[in-house]
């Protein structure tokens, strides 16, 4: 682990964080979709985003590949690396939401421990932990990035599934079954929740 400096100081913003809710006219949170590989987490965040979008809503959706492409291209998939993953995505979901916009972060993060670190990260009412609870012999029949069948094959160590463990969330806010649900019924959802809680 890298020790943290002594020589910086955090700079307070002279633009809010309820300043930039009350000009969007809307509240900003993270929705931390997690579940195994394939089970929709990726699909589902970018309805979400859409039904957003069309709303006009400040939001983005930050995803698993995408963000190991860059941010996080020095980390492989063994359990120190992937804690570090997470860390470090909830820093910077911690960033979007303080720049007032509700951002979805879609990824595996098997951990308990480390969505319980990033939980910690917000403030109550900020981190939604969304569920996709889907038996993963539907996400391997689905299997759309053919993972699966290469952890079978041994070629993919330390997959999340087979070689390596899934801790199911013991409180999340919402649960969407996925192998269930459609993909409407899921958005509905978690919209509705939002407007229940005033975030939107």
């Amino acid at each position: 682990m890298v020790k943290k400096s002594n020589h910086i100081t955090w700079h307070h913003s002279s633009v809010t964080k309820a300043d930039r809710h009350v000009l969007n006219g809307h509240k900003s949170c993270v929705l931390w979709f997690t579940g195994l590989s394939g089970s929709g987490k990726s699909t589902l965040a970018n309805a979400v985003d859409q039904a957003l979008f069309q709303r006009g809503i400040h939001s983005y959706v930050l995803d698993g590949d995408n963000v190991r492409h860059g941010l996080n291209r020095d980390l492989q998939f063994n359990k120190e690396d992937r804690s570090e993953n997470i860390r470090r995505i909830g820093e910077v979901a911690k960033l979007f939401v303080d720049s007032g916009q509700i951002v979805s972060a879609a990824f595996i993060s098997p951990y308990l421990a480390d969505r319980q670190l990033v939980r910690n990260m917000f403030e109550p009412g900020e981190f939604i932990e969304i569920y996709l609870n889907c038996p993963i012999q539907v996400c391997e029949d689905r299997d759309p990035k053919g993972l699966y069948e290469k952890a079978r094959k041994g070629e993919i160590p330390e997959f999340t599934g087979i070689s390596s463990p899934y801790e199911i969330p013991k409180h999340p806010e919402i649960i969407i079954e996925s192998h269930r649900e459609s993909i409407e019924e899921a958005v509905h959802k978690i919209i509705t929740y939002l407007e229940d809680r005033k975030i939107l």
